[in-house]
């Protein structure tokens, strides 16, 4: 099966050599195969032919607008919030990217929030402590949580109680 006309001849090469192949880019082998595009999950075939995508999705993500999307989330474990704040003013264009830097904005805005207005209070009633701890931990795991859908090209909605729907 060929994919398209075969490569010019480089510089330094003659025309009627072709260069030596490793045993995994020889024609007819299973890792040559067409790879699925990520997302493709998500399309489901209607009458026609034609094929319907899930609301909320973009159609295929490059590799850069996945980094960009990733880089929101894990962010913030280095930063806070500014992470998910540059990557939101910085890839305006992206719909994808700007979705994943919203939410992981409004999770960095909530996170803050909480430790600002508990953090005081907990100095008069000691129980008040938890209440920052337990959100900074619930936070944690939804932005792994998030992280690894943006890395694989998909959105995953984070809870409203940990992300504040403040940005969209």
């Amino acid at each position: 099966m060929a994919y398209g006309p075969p490569p010019s001849p480089g510089r330094g090469q003659q025309p009627g050599r072709q260069p030596q192949q490793a045993p995994w880019q020889q024609p007819g082998n299973a890792w040559q195969q067409p790879r699925q595009q990520p997302g493709a999950a998500w399309q489901q075939p209607q009458q026609g032919g034609r094929t319907a995508q899930m609301p909320g999705h973009y159609g295929p993500v490059s590799h850069d607008d996945r980094t960009w999307s990733l880089m929101a989330y894990v962010g913030q474990f280095l930063v806070g919030a500014v992470a998910p704040a540059i990557v939101f003013f910085g890839k305006p264009g992206s719909p994808f990217v700007r979705r994943h830097a919203a939410q992981g904005l409004n999770m960095g805005i909530a996170a803050i929030t909480v430790w600002f207005v508990f953090g005081p209070l907990s100095l008069l009633v000691d129980f008040f402590i938890w209440v920052p701890l337990l959100f900074t931990a619930a936070v944690m795991f939804f932005l792994v949580y998030a992280g690894r859908a943006a890395n694989r090209g998909e959105f995953r909605r984070v809870p409203a109680v940990v992300a504040w729907p403040i940005l969209k």
